[in-house]
């Protein structure tokens, strides 16, 4: 048969006719159309690749999209994209306009519910078991779930379910041994397939020499012995988990072997109660340096794919993930009570550096950002310093956490939150836009938000020598380029004037400060005088500074990168309020009331306007109708 199968395969349906040697070829072409589409988009590489063959055999056995699949985290669902009719629009992936790089119930009817989270698919799938029974329907719903995933808590809470209901459920294990970064915890050992210690080494011996003792049958044994130890080993570890929840546990079977899977999952897909298929699989398979170093291509932007270098973006000013990590290791060399904590991030959050620098003080909790949070405040209250370094978008996992633990009890936890704002290609799963919103409500929480990397150093040192809950949140990518200042700390609760102005004051926070500040100079050419007020603090707000300007200025424009619902211009018009100030007209830039799309993060920044350019129109067009003149005309001044 000529030409490459891929070009035959539109949807599930395209695969079933497929012979196993065919289905094999298949898997090669969808690793090259992954490899090749990412090393352009960049996206999350080594969890697809070691998918592939379990996508295929998933779509193989069922009759999706009337069986449902729900995959834990989109990382590991490229393969399922590319077969369930996204393939000519692949190339697409994460760009503007075109398809996410998450499962999307909006973009197709294959993808049955939204997975940016962990730890979500099998609570989703259990609750589409109980629909489907309750309505009387018929059709099987399988959860795919990561091995990193399953050391939530949310999962064993669903599995605990699951097991009690003993509904008609399908669970697959996709074990690879890692998340994002290296398993950790018990639960990460107890799925290990090799038994270790001296005991058990020695049993292993003593019984390999006996059988081997046996005339003419001894080598035969010892061979069905070698082949029998992983069922052997599961039954023991694994499997003994996963029965006593309820399930039926099958494996641990071989996730690139696709006839072992296709038979696998025609056995249990018409089987009564709850089922667990345990399934081993390599992260990075078919790409060597992601085989190597599969934290590194766990998500990635575009790279050489000959090499597997990172493409070269010159030489550019540190991220803001950099900064953070060599600010907190040099006061951690001073100050003995700091410690570090991240939910499966270490490299995400630049604290694998600091883990490297003080070992016995940094801890990776694994994907459990609630237990974080408390952990975090145990530490607090018996007189440490933890420093919480989580993603903006995970941290909303442990709200309650904040408010309970932390912020009723006024312990000195320090928050950093990453990626806040506007991350890009990730999309609405990933934007950290809630952040201001969510946490500066909290009693006791202080709030703040540099306008760049040096500022940024400057609140981390200031946050260590404050007391009580103290949170920084601060943007995905590099600085601005600025100068690193040695020992600069900010002072609490107070803004910085950045430029003096009798038209309008723009209020700005974190990463719109500078595009504020650039704007304000375009409109003064324009003959437009606008101060510029860098906040730092969404709570507390600076009231004191603000109303020195408005003793003089009656218009007020806030900018900032987080949803306008409940945020910094909120805070703003509320102090307004609460002072009973009269006279003085506010606008408000920032994200409304929406989930944002995927795409860079400079085009999603233009279309909400809060971009130099879209601060300048908005700022111009605020004066001129308080001046009484239309668009496109000046006043006589």
């Amino acid at each position: 048969m000529k030409g490459k199968l891929l070009d035959r395969v539109d949807s599930p349906k395209d695969i079933k006719g497929l012979n196993r040697e065919e289905l094999v070829r298949l898997a090669a072409e969808i690793r090259e159309e992954i490899l090749t589409t990412v090393s352009r988009t960049g996206g999350h590489l080594a969890s697809s690749l070691g998918a592939v063959e379990l996508a295929i055999a998933i779509h193989y056995v069922f009759d999706t999209p009337k069986d449902r699949v729900v995959w834990d985290v989109g990382h590991q669902a490229y393969a399922h994209k590319i077969l369930t009719g996204r393939r000519k629009v692949f190339h697409t992936l994460r760009q503007s306009g075109g398809i996410s790089g998450f499962p999307t119930p909006s973009e197709s009817p294959y993808d049955a519910f939204v997975a940016g989270h962990s730890s979500t698919s099998i609570s989703a799938a259990l609750g589409m078991v109980a629909a489907r029974d309750l309505k009387g329907e018929s059709y099987r719903v399988v959860a795919v779930i990561g091995d990193g995933a399953m050391t939530a808590g949310m999962a064993f809470e669903a599995l605990n379910q699951a097991g009690h209901l003993k509904k008609d459920l399908i669970v697959i294990l996709n074990d690879n041994e890692m998340s994002i970064a290296r398993n950790v915890g018990a639960l990460s050992s107890f799925l290990s397939r090799k038994v270790t210690g001296r005991f058990a080494n020695r049993l292993k011996r003593e019984i390999q020499s006996f059988l081997h003792s046996i005339p003419r049958i001894g080598d035969g044994m010892v061979s069905i012995a070698k082949k029998a130890e992983d069922s052997i080993i599961s039954l023991l570890t694994p499997g003994m988990l996963f029965e006593g929840l309820g399930f039926n546990y099958v494996g641990p079977i071989d996730g690139h072997n696709i006839e072992q899977l296709i038979e696998t999952l025609e056995g249990v897909k018409d089987a009564s109660g709850p089922q667990l298929i345990h399934v081993l699989t390599k992260k990075g398979k078919g790409y060597p340096p992601a085989e190597r170093d599969p934290s590194r291509f766990h998500g990635v932007g575009p790279f050489d794919l000959a090499t597997g270098k990172a493409l070269s973006k010159g030489k550019a000013p540190p991220t803001y993930t950099d900064v953070f990590s060599r600010t907190i290791i040099e006061l951690a060399r001073e100050e003995k009570r700091i410690v570090a904590i991240t939910a499966a991030m270490p490299e995400g959050t630049g604290l694998d550096a600091f883990g490297r620098v003080f070992p016995d003080r940094f801890f990776d909790v694994g994907i459990a950002e609630q237990h974080a949070v408390t952990f975090a405040a145990g530490l607090a209250i018996s007189g440490f310093i933890p420093v919480v370094a989580i993603y903006s978008t995970f941290l909303q996992r442990a709200f309650d956490q904040i408010i309970h633990d932390v912020c009723l009890q006024n312990l000195h936890v320090l928050f950093i939150l990453d990626r806040a704002g506007i991350v890009g290609a990730d999309g609405p799963t990933h934007h950290g836009l809630f952040d201001l919103s969510y946490l500066r409500h909290m009693p006791n929480m202080v709030v703040m938000a540099p306008k760049d990397e040096a500022e940024l150093a400057a609140m981390v040192r200031t946050a260590v020598g404050m007391d009580g809950p103290v949170a920084i949140r601060y943007p995905r990518g590099k600085g601005v380029g600025v100068p690193l200042k040695g020992e600069e700390r900010v002072e609490p609760g107070k803004g910085e004037v950045l430029k003096d102005g009798r038209d309008l004051l723009i209020v700005a926070i974190g990463s719109t400060v500078h595009p504020s500040l650039e704007a304000a100079k375009r409109l003064e050419e324009e003959g437009l005088s606008v101060a510029v007020v860098n906040a730092r603090f969404v709570k507390p707000l600076d009231e004191h500074l603000l109303l020195s300007f408005l003793k003089r200025v009656d218009r007020v424009l806030t900018v900032e990168e987080n949803t306008l619902e409940g945020g910094f211009g909120s805070a703003v018009l509320e102090m307004l309020e609460r002072r009973n100030i009269k006279g003085v007209s506010v606008r408000r830039l920032g994200i409304p009331d929406t989930f944002v799309r995927h795409g860079s993060q400079e085009e999603l920044r233009s279309e909400f306007g809060i971009d130099q350019a879209g601060i300048e129109a908005a700022a111009r067009s605020f004066i001129l109708q308080g001046m009484g003149v239309g668009e496109g005309k000046r006043a006589s001044r």
